[in-house]
Parts: structure tokens; sequence; C-alpha cells
């Protein structure tokens, strides 16, 4: 039997905030620290009604103790241990867990090394509120609190600049599937599509750098700042990095609500007013991403209703088009109320991976995505999230994001786009290529 944990609340009051969560960034990697950001990037959303919100500014400072959950049913492990240990928990799925779920397998080897699922109870939970850093401590909070009073007061005080810091060389991130490559698999995919065997799936392309050395904590502000999403993450765990800059939920609990909130269709901004309208509406009224959007928002009320009150699934909002920095996109909300005799566990089993990075049927769609992609996905199309004490949760889906081991120097990110009958192969690996160079731009 593990000791109950007891979690100290402490409050702190007229913290400059940008400038103490980069500090403690900072600090935690100086320290070797466990730790994990989800950044909401508020004030860059600040106009964004978006539904059920975003992450909260939530900071978790080291690990107080890991969870074991590498058995054949890890989502009933981690249930059975947050049972038994009401806390925070911390942690991702990696998508290849998938092969736990079904009859499944991944044929390609794990060269990031992410195991199928770590999760952590942190020694410290801190909550940026505002002006108020609400700390929540197992151990000894006192220190970290005077830490944080020393910033109380300094209004002049600003987030440090973002360091230039060394780039990649050019020609050092490689992609593992050329033009030609990527042109005929798209087309034994839509094979596949006439077949029936799918309607759509989920194909996906990896960049990767090797004897790689960045700063992740550097690169990660610069990926933020050219990319500011509500789902973003940066999480470091011994010697694994993901810089994650997702505007994708996978799932979220909120009592007995069960909320899923698919992306499919997505438009570059434009340079004028008149021109990012014009996007816009394009985008709203795209027969073609409207199907795909539909198909997986038909796939996630059907993963939903597994856990679900009878005829408690419904489609909040269909289409509904949200604006940020870089891109409109396309995102349907879908909810569910929970059934008593579902645990918040079953819950995520049921619904994992997030459909819009599968395609439809899901089972279909994975055997053929480990056929045709050349690479293990890992942490990519996986969640990375927290679960409260009360035993609600919020998790994204892990998309935009780099992936970086730095004891191996393997350096990760991977690309794809939702293929159908009628996509044109060409037009989808441009669109490959253009998603990928907003992370080039960041490395190299």
């Amino acid at each position: 039997m593990l000791r109950q944990p007891v979690r100290e609340e402490q409050r702190v009051t007229a913290i400059p905030t940008d400038a103490l969560r980069w500090d403690l960034l900072q600090w935690a990697i100086d320290q070797d620290e466990d730790v994990t950001f989800f950044n909401s990037n508020r004030s860059a959303q600040i106009s964004l009604a978006y539904p059920h919100g975003f992450f909260p500014d939530r900071l978790a400072l080291g690990k107080y103790q890991a969870v074991d959950a590498s058995g054949k049913d890890p989502f009933q492990q981690l249930w059975a241990y947050h049972h038994e240990q009401p806390d925070f928990l911390i942690g991702f799925w990696v998508y290849d867990l998938k092969n736990k779920l079904e009859a499944l397998e991944s044929r390609h080897p794990n060269r990031t090394g992410w195991p199928d699922c770590s999760f952590y109870q942190p020694r410290h939970v801190l909550d940026f509120e505002s002006d108020t850093v609400v700390i929540r401590s197992l151990e000894d909070g006192g220190t970290l609190a005077e830490l944080l009073a020393g910033y109380a007061g300094a209004s002049n005080l600003r987030a440090a600049k973002i360091k230039s810091v060394d780039k990649l060389a050019p020609g050092q991130v490689k992609c593992r599937v050329s033009r030609t490559e990527y042109v005929e698999r798209v087309r034994q995919i839509q094979r596949h599509i006439l077949e029936g065997d799918v309607y759509e799936l989920n194909y996906c392309i990896e960049f990767f750098a090797e004897n790689a050395v960045i700063d992740p904590l550097q690169t990660y502000r610069q990926l933020n700042e050219k990319s500011p999403m509500p789902f973003s993450v940066f999480q470091k765990i011994g010697d694994q990095y993901l810089l994650c800059a997702s505007p994708e939920r996978f799932l979220k609990k909120d009592g007995r609500k069960l909320v899923s909130q698919p992306i499919k269709g997505t438009a570059r901004r434009g340079k004028t007013i008149e021109e990012d309208e014009r996007l816009k509406h394009h985008l709203r009224n795209n027969e073609k991403e409207q199907a795909e959007n539909l198909m997986i928002v038909d796939l996630v009320r059907n993963d939903l209703a597994r856990s679900a009150e009878t005829g408690s699934v419904r489609v909040e909002e269909l289409f509904g088009i949200y604006s940020f920095q870089q891109v409109h996109q396309m995102i349907s909300t879908v909810s569910a109320t929970l059934r008593e005799n579902m645990s918040w566990a079953d819950a995520i089993r049921h619904a994992f991976p997030m459909g819009s990075m599968t395609g439809a049927p899901k089972v279909r769609a994975m055997e053929l995505i480990d056929q045709y992609e050349s690479s293990r996905r890992g942490l990519y199309s996986g969640a990375v999230g927290f679960i409260t004490p009360e035993g609600d949760f919020d998790f994204n889906v892990v998309i935009r994001s780099i992936l970086y081991n730095e004891k191996t120097g393997y350096l990760s990110f991977s690309v794809g786009s939702a293929i159908t009958y009628d996509a044109d192969p060409e037009a989808e690996y441009e669109e490959c290529l253009l998603k990928a160079q907003a992370i080039l731009s960041v490395l190299q």
C-alpha cells in the first residue's frame, strides 16, 4: 500500500508569469528534472471562443512517483493506481499502443525510443491564473514558493528573449520517403479505397536527423512563437523531449461529460483581410474537406458510444471554422455522457488513437498505415495530457511536434494528410512539404 499523497496548496500573487514559466522550465532542465508544461497560448487566442476551452497553463515539476503501466492493459493499470492514489498524473500514450488494443503490430523499429505509455505523479503542480500562481506540492513547496515570491511586485520583469541558437546543418534533416515513393503509395492506398477496404486513410511521412544537437527549450520557444496553439506542450522525461504545437484535442472529461474535437480541413491565413476571409469561406464550403471531416466525426461518435449512456452522443458543432495565427482549421465537436459503469480509463481506451490520425474504418486503416508508412509513429499521433485527482482529464493529439532523444541525437517529426479516392497524390505531397517547412524553418 502506497502512502496516500497529500498536496499542500499555496498561492503566490502579482507574478509576471511569462518570465516565470520560462525561467522555471530552464531551471528544471538545468536540474535534470522531469518537467511538463501545458501551454494554452491564451494571449494569442484571446479572441477565439473555443468550445470547452483550451489546456490550462499548467506546469508539472519533478517526478514524485512513476506509474508502472507496462502490462497488457496499461489503461486498467493506470486506473487502478489512480483509484488507490487519487492524485495528478501526467503522461502520454503513444500511437503504437494500438497493438495492445487490437490484433495489430508495428513492423518498424522504435527509433525515437518512447515507451508505449509513461505516467508519473509530479512533485509540484503549478497553475498560472492571471496574476496568481497556485502551487500544489507533494513535497516541501516552501522553497519553491519563496522562489516564486521573489517575482512578486516586479512589474518591470519580462520573459527573457528567445536566444539565438545553432541550427542543424543544411541537408541534415532528411525525409524517409521520396516523392516517387509517396505518389506510388498514395495510389496504392486509393486502390484499397476503391476496393472498399477503407473510406479514408491518414498517411504520414517522417522527417528525421541523426546526431542532432539542439537546445530543446529554445527550439520549443521558437516553434511556439511561430505557431502558438491551444494544446501546446513542452515535455522532458529523462533524455526524451517533446516539443509540441498541437491545435487538436483528443479527449476531455469533465465530470461525466466527454468531449472530442477532431480536425480535418486546413487553410492558410491570407495576407490581407479580404484574402483571409476568402480563404476562410472557401474552407467552410469545401465539399471535399467537409466529407473528410464528416467521416471522422462519424468514427468519433462510434468511439464515444462504446463508453457513453445510450442516446447521449451528440455533435455539438459540425464544420466549425477556427482561425489560429498561421492557419484556419475545420473542427467539429462531439460530446457524450460517460456511463456510470464505465471508468475514465475505459473512455480513453475505447477512443484511442484519435480517428483523425487513422482513417475509417479505424482498425483496417491502422493495418494499412503500418503496411504503407516507412516509420513507426511512436508518440506522433498519440496523446499527451493530465489526469486530475477527481478523475477528470484532458489530452491532445500529438501533431506538429518535434521528438528529440538527447542521448542518441535522434530527432524526428512527421506530417501527413487524409487520403481519399479523389485525392491528387502530387498535391498531397506538396501539402506535406508545406507542413514540414513550418518545422524545418525552426530547425535549420
